[in-house]
Parts: C-alpha cells; structure tokens; sequence
C-alpha cells in the first residue's frame, strides 16, 4: 500500500489541495487578519456587519470556533494518515470541507439576516464532518494511543454547540460555558501535543549539535502535571470564580513551568524555529498563573485580560510556531526561517502582552488597537512570507 505520503504527492491538482495543512493554514490565518480587522470597528462602537449576536460574543466565536477549528484541522489532517498509515483527506473531498469551514464563518457574519437555526446548522456543520473524519480513520486504523485526541475534539464540537445555545438565546456567550470549555480544551490540547513536539523538536536539534545535557524524556512527572492540569480546567470551567479553583490553577501554572524548564528552552534561543516553540507554550503557565492572581485581586480588570494570556499567547503563539515549522518541513523546505519571520514572532508576542495591558487599563483603546493592529500585521505576514510554501508544489526534502 501507498504510504499517506506517497498519496498525496500523487495528487495531480492545485498544490494548495495536496496536504490538509495548506489551505487550513492559510485559510485560518486570512481568517485571523479578517476577523481581528472586523473586530477593531466593532469594539469602536461601528456596526459594519449584519452580526445578529452580541460583539464580543462574535469575536470570542471567530477566534475559539472559526479559527482554532482551521488550524486543528490543518495539523489533524497531515498528522493523522501518518499516524494511521491510513490515506488522506486531499483533492476535491479537502475543497468541500475547507468550503464548508468558510460557509460557517460567512453564516456567522451574516447572522442577522439569517434564521438562529440555520446560523448555527452552518456553523457546526464542519466541525461534526471534520470529527466524524478524524473518528473515523483513528478508529478503523486502531490508533488508540490517539484516542484522547478525538474525545478533545468530540468535547470542543459540544463546546461550539453550547456557545451557539447561549449566544443566540440572548445570553453573553464571551463569558460562558462554551466559550470556557472550548478555551480549556485548546489549553490541553496544546499542553499534550506541546508537550509532545516542543522537547522532541529541542532534543533532535540539541543532539544535532553534539550537545549531550537533552530536554527531560516525557515520563511520570509530565502525566501527573497533565492529570492536575485536566484536574485545574474542569474547576475553572465549573467555578471560574471561586478561591480554591484560583488557589489550584496558580499550583498548576507553577507546576507547567517546571515541566517547561525540563525542555532546555534557553538552550536554542540561536534557533528561533525551536524556540518560539517554548515562548508558545510559556503562555500556558503563565495563564494559570494569571488566573489565580487576578481571582485573588493582584491583577485587575476581571478574567479577559488573563484569558488572552491563553488565547492570544498560548493559542496564537503555539499555532503560528506549528504553523511555520510544519508548512516548511512538509514542504521540504529548510528547518530555518528569515529575520522576516522573526519579526511575525515578535509582533504577535509584543500583541500579547499589550492586550493583556490594555484589559488592567480598563479596556484603553489606543492600547487594545496596537495591540489587534500587531495581531493583523503577524498573522499578514505568515500570509505573505507563506504564500508560496502552501501553494506551490513540494520541493525534494532537504536533510536538517
């Protein structure tokens, strides 16, 4: 048999439809500059779509359900034949779920014009076909080692529907249980898979260099942080507010922090492709962390400044970091990126920390703009430095 490889190379059409990761990446991260643009006018006070739910309800969606369903699905989609050894998803049958994807967020934008039910029939319905997809080839390939994964998503599918059921029931939904649920789940998804890919990547590329002190081996210690962490996120999604769920999450982002350090992060910082893989996941800790101090008063301006540690930091940071390793090593480009992409970096890292600012300064506006202009200037430069790595044909692998 063919391998998932062999497949999709095999593919004659467009390149862009030759590997999941292509169009989902890009895709996502055109989503992310639209979606944030949109957002700017919105927060202004400028109703410049026909959003038939409330603002921040809308922004909270576009980015928890619009985006991180691309880029999971990006990721999921190259990865998952290659755990399976199972064929991939490539050609016309990867254009309609990308087509149904962008369906959903046009039925999002245009939600006042359409009925509630068909609004959110639209916007699940790529998420239920894109985890049936992935259920189905981890089960018939029997790759059981990977069955967390599907439950995470089978969990953010219900996370999308109860936000829906809440924002369009005249509830805030930027503040309930979906959007909590679906943010936990990408926090544990990224403190799995992280944890997986940052210290492989960091070994191969110390032991690379000779170097013989290694990033720890996964073992008991990170199993048991990952129990306490799953542990930490249930509290939070029940009882945000509480001491004892605040009390347990600073424990846990100090916890995180530890495992964080095992992986020799410092060590790489001449390679920024290996080392943005470490600032990502730094924002995880750094968001369980937050969350107790502003629970107990320390940080002011209430729980969305702290969350965009998660959201803007952990998600943003982590996926754009996957996002320009993976398109490069699949495409059988160099494991190198420019001073260009350095600077993506740097904008979407400076973009964290000025919104987290601009929530304590209760929501300054000059502040909240430079921080979602940086946002739009990051995720445009993967875009345009990008373009050509998604869309054209894969070169002959280079040995790194």
């Amino acid at each position: 048999m063919a391998s998932s490889a062999e497949q999709m190379r095999a593919w004659q059409g467009p390149a862009l439809l030759s590997y999941g990761y292509r169009p989902f990446f890009l895709f996502a991260s055109i989503w992310a500059v639209f979606s944030l643009f949109i957002w700017i006018f919105l927060f202004s006070g400028k109703d410049v779509l026909a959003i038939g739910i409330d603002p921040f309800s809308w922004h909270a969606h576009s980015f928890l359900f619009g985006y991180l369903w691309a880029v999971i699905a990006g990721f999921l989609m190259t990865a998952v034949p290659n755990w399976t050894g199972r064929l991939p998803i490539v050609g016309w049958p990867l254009l309609g779920l990308v087509s149904i994807w962008l369906i959903g967020r046009i039925a999002m934008v245009l939600s006042s014009d359409l009925p509630a039910t068909v609004t959110v029939g639209l916007d699940l319905l790529f998420p239920l076909l894109f985890t049936i997809a992935i259920g189905r080839e981890i089960i018939y390939g029997k790759n059981w080692r990977n069955l967390k994964v599907l439950i995470l998503l089978v969990l953010l599918f219900c996370a999308n529907l109860i936000f829906d059921w809440e924002a369009f029931n005249n509830g805030y939904a930027a503040d309930g249980y979906g959007a909590r649920l679906a943010l936990a789940i990408a926090v544990f998804l990224i403190a799995i898979i992280g944890g997986r890919i940052v210290p492989s990547f960091t070994r191969n590329w110390l032991a690379k260099r000779g170097e013989t002190k290694l990033p720890a081996p996964h073992g008991r210690v990170d199993q048991t942080i990952m129990v306490f962490t799953a542990i930490c996120l249930v509290l939070w999604i029940l009882f945000p507010d509480t001491k004892l769920t605040a009390l347990l999450c600073g424990l846990c982002g100090i916890a995180n922090l530890y495992r964080l350090k095992r992986w020799r992060g410092l060590a790489t910082l001449k390679e920024p492709l290996v080392f943005v893989l470490h600032v990502g996941f730094l924002f995880i800790p750094l968001g369980f962390i937050a969350l107790a101090l502003g629970t107990f008063g320390i940080i002011p301006g209430g729980r969305a400044p702290v969350q965009h540690l998660w959201m803007v930091g952990g998600i943003g940071m982590m996926t754009m970091a996957v996002m320009t390793r993976a398109s490069l090593g699949h495409a059988g480009r160099p494991l190198t990126v420019s001073w260009p992409v350095v600077l993506v970096y740097l904008a979407l890292f400076l973009s964290v920390w000025l919104r987290l600012f601009a929530g304590i300064a209760n929501n300054n506006l000059p502040t909240l703009h430079l921080a979602g202009t940086l946002w739009i200037l990051a995720f445009l430069g993967f875009v345009v430095l990008y373009w050509n790595v998604l869309t054209k044909p894969r070169k002959p692998r280079v040995p790194n």
